[in-house]
């Protein structure tokens, strides 16, 4: 998931900073509205862990890996895609500048990819199922599942779009890799998180979506 430099030419890499720099700074605006006190330490406490499960990378092929990513479970709990761009954006301008993991021209489609599209496929999957009345822990699981696997195949692309690999041959590895890592890890964690906060401290949790007098069905 994470691009580096010498897998995608400058100019494309130049486009994806301009489509995700508006959601970077649409984030940035967010937290000053919303972040208060209580809430910073948590989000801080969100960015540290997903950085590291970050670091369990899966071997996919051709010079790419797989792991987890974290941006539904970070907009599910301050209820805004925009905290997972936000925290994704932390972490990974930490790995590519401290710790070499990404390139730095191509952080653009890196932040577009993890934070955008995996924080808003999966939070607004994740309302979408709630709206249906659909359980807490099936309604995250599916939501980070599908915010995961979306943004392994628009990285794919984004390979094929710069002539890095095969279409077909990256959205096969990607997918499935991604399909299986979105079950066992992001989907699995994610409901797990969510489903115990919801039952132990729904005060914590900003989504209404969440809370069990609106909603009915916790678990």
């Amino acid at each position: 998931m994470h691009i580096p430099d010498s897998f995608m030419p400058l100019t494309q890499a130049l486009v994806y900073w301009v489509i995700a720099l508006p959601f970077i700074f649409l984030s940035v605006r967010w937290a000053r509205k919303e972040l208060d006190d209580t809430k910073v330490p948590i989000l801080a406490a969100l960015a540290a862990g997903i950085f590291a499960i970050q670091a369990l990378n899966i071997p996919i092929g051709m010079g790419t890996s797989g792991h987890m990513v974290g941006a539904a479970l970070v907009a599910i709990i301050f209820g805004s895609p925009m905290a997972g761009v936000l925290v994704l954006t932390l972490v990974l301008l930490v790995q590519g500048f401290v710790f070499a993991d990404g390139g730095i021209t191509v952080m653009g489609a890196n932040i577009l990819n993890m934070g955008v599209i995996s924080g808003f496929v999966g939070y607004y999957a994740f309302v979408a199922l709630r709206k249906n009345k659909l359980s807490i822990s099936v309604s995250s699981f599916i939501g980070a599942w599908l915010g995961l696997f979306v943004s392994a195949l628009a990285t794919a692309v984004e390979m094929y779009i710069a002539g890095t690999f095969p279409l077909v041959a990256g959205l096969t590895m990607m997918g499935l890799y991604h399909l299986i890592i979105g079950f066992v890890g992001e989907g699995l964690i994610t409901a797990i998180v969510i489903t115990a906060i919801g039952k132990s401290r729904p005060d914590l949790l900003e989504n209404s979506f969440l809370n069990p007098d609106q909603m009915g069905v916790i678990a």
